[in-house]
């Protein structure tokens, strides 16, 4: 058995050099080829349409997933499915970007004449530069490998990771030719913890109107924490008689209320809140407020409009349920 297990680690990391290696020869044949794919697919007006068969089907399924997740529309079309009709998916102004590590898959070579006729523009990613795809392409970028990671040198491995890289290579350089952003991916994730990240702001999760917890400063002690816990925000805001905002009494202040031996029944708020307060823009990201309230270490933040008039509040359980935390 121990020699059973120091067998396998040494074929694991076999496949992992073989497969480093390939995608390290790739670097000298990023050149004239891969800038002309990349302004083909810059200057397409339609859409990137990825095809491929078997595992290169796979790996384009992927490729197309992340050119369209990164500001290149995109998408992946079966090669056997689209000579018995999906071939309608495709249009004039878009692209076809080809995977076949032989050059020779039949399912792709029948849809070949089609796409001339359509003039639609042809990227190839194969293993062969003498092949029919790479020969009918009118830009071929060469993705072979010496060997395949697998001992019998038949299953795709190597040269479907090197493919995959390609393809992860023409999405970043289209990414950054286009100038996408962090809020532009963000738009194209708003499920994901960054899209929430990048596109909350305060106004969609603060509480206002009848949800905002408000006192005055000259009322008791006692009738804020009935508002506290009637808002369940663990603070409220404090007016002043103009109505301005005063500060902010929290489940802190309360703590040292007990601490000093105020009398829970008499004190005013005014006696015993926090003036000023932290507050924040309605129009901040909601990643901000987290940030802030980081810093400051408190668990609740005062909301404000342009002229620092009271809009709502946020505390850090309602960053926690939007996932921005």
């Amino acid at each position: 058995m121990v020699n059973d297990s120091e067998r396998m680690i040494e074929l694991g990391r076999e496949v992992v050099a073989i497969e480093s290696a390939a995608v390290d020869a790739l670097r000298g044949r990023i050149g004239e080829a891969f800038a002309r794919a990349c302004v083909l697919m810059m200057e397409c007006e339609g859409r990137v349409v990825v095809t491929g068969m078997g595992k290169s089907g796979h790996v384009g399924g992927k490729i197309a997933a992340t050119l369209a997740s990164t500001g290149t529309p995109a998408f992946f079309v079966h090669p056997g499915e689209a000579s018995h009709g999906d071939l309608g998916m495709i249009t004039p102004g878009d692209l076809v970007l080809a995977l076949s590590n032989s050059g020779e898959t039949g399912e792709v070579l029948t849809i070949l004449p089609l796409l001339k006729r359509m003039g639609v523009p042809l990227i190839a990613l194969t293993g062969n530069p003498a092949s029919t795809l790479a020969r009918e392409a009118d830009v071929h970028i060469d993705v072979g490998v010496e060997k395949e990671a697998c001992p019998l040198d038949l299953a795709p491995t190597a040269s479907t990771t090197a493919a995959l890289v390609m393809g992860d290579a023409l999405a970043i350089a289209l990414l950054q030719a286009r100038g996408f952003t962090h809020e532009d991916f963000a738009r194209s994730h708003p499920g994901g913890s960054l899209g929430k990240r990048l596109l909350l702001r305060v106004s969609d999760l603060m509480h206002s109107g009848e949800r905002l917890p408000v006192v005055r400063e000259d009322d008791h002690l006692r009738e804020a924490l009935l508002e506290m816990t009637a808002k369940g925000l663990g603070m409220t805001a404090v007016l002043d008689a103009e109505g301005r905002l005063a500060g902010i009494f929290t489940d802190g202040d309360l703590r040292r209320c007990f601490d000093a031996r105020h009398d829970l029944h008499g004190a005013r708020v005014a006696e015993v809140m926090t003036r000023g307060g932290v507050r924040i823009g309605a129009d901040r990201l909601a990643a901000e407020a987290l940030r802030l309230m980081e810093e400051r270490k408190i668990n609740a933040l005062l909301v404000v409009d342009e002229a620092d008039r009271l809009v709502g509040a946020l505390n850090m359980h309602d960053l926690l349920r939007a996932g921005v935390v």
